[in-house]
């Protein structure tokens, strides 16, 4: 029987969204590691956290970028780790993130733009659809213009590319706020100074799969960090 747990944890924000004895799921905070990297070897990870709190080791199926809060999968074992990396490469995983991003994006769209994982590598296919939910326009000047616009996007990657939304919406002239690579600093500067938060606004809020082991169809969802909440309910509602 499949179950699914909540546990507070010693890392706050890093909760349990899902546990049976193949895989355990949790809602990653933004600012964490998924796991040991060399550009902070001091900082804090995600696989540590799990680990103890699994009470076992375990092997992350997929990545989320460190400024990404929301849905994380580790496996419990090997085996089950390449069974469900494999649906993730075969594209049988459906994945949802809700985002901020400059201007008024189109009602819907899908972009389709090649991405390289680095400068020295080739450019491969990458899709991301998104849909927009909701716009808000601030009366305060940011750039050249007198007031702020800004859009909240629901956004479904079709492929699973090196910061591919960060990316994709670079690539459409909107900007993830609170993106410090891709990003608008004008824009992230204001957010920062008027509404008092500096994380990327991205999270990743839904997953689903087929479980490998069981065949059960697993439909996850994690609720927005406090902070991102706050602050989408602030500007758009």
């Amino acid at each position: 029987m499949l179950n699914s747990v909540k546990k507070k944890t010693t890392m706050p924000g890093l909760d349990i969204l899902y546990r049976d004895e193949h895989f355990i799921v949790v809602n990653k905070p933004a600012g964490l590691f998924v796991h040991k990297s060399e550009l902070d070897r001091r900082a804090d990870y995600a696989l540590h956290y799990v680990r103890d709190m699994a009470g076992c080791y375990v092997w992350p199926v997929h990545r989320l970028d460190r400024p990404t809060s929301g849905i994380l999968v580790f496996a419990c074992s090997r085996d089950a780790a390449g069974a469900l990396s494999h649906e993730f490469s075969e594209r049988r995983v459906e994945k949802t993130y809700l985002a901020v991003v400059r201007g008024y994006t189109l009602a819907e769209g899908v972009i389709d733009h090649p991405i390289a994982s680095d400068k020295d590598s080739p450019s491969k296919h990458a899709v991301t659809a998104y849909t927009r939910l909701m716009t808000t326009e601030l009366p305060y000047p940011v750039g050249p213009y007198d007031s702020a616009r800004y859009s909240l996007v629901e956004v479904r990657p079709h492929t699973g590319r090196n910061h591919q939304i960060r990316r994709h919406f670079d690539h459409l002239f909107h900007p993830l706020i609170g993106d410090r690579v891709y990003g608008d600093g004008r824009h992230n500067r204001f957010i920062r100074e008027h509404f008092g938060i500096e994380r990327l606004l991205l999270a990743a809020t839904s997953l689903f799969f087929t479980h490998p082991m069981t065949g059960h169809a697993i439909c996850l969802n994690a609720p927005l960090a406090l902070d991102m909440d706050h602050l989408i309910r602030e500007m758009f509602v």
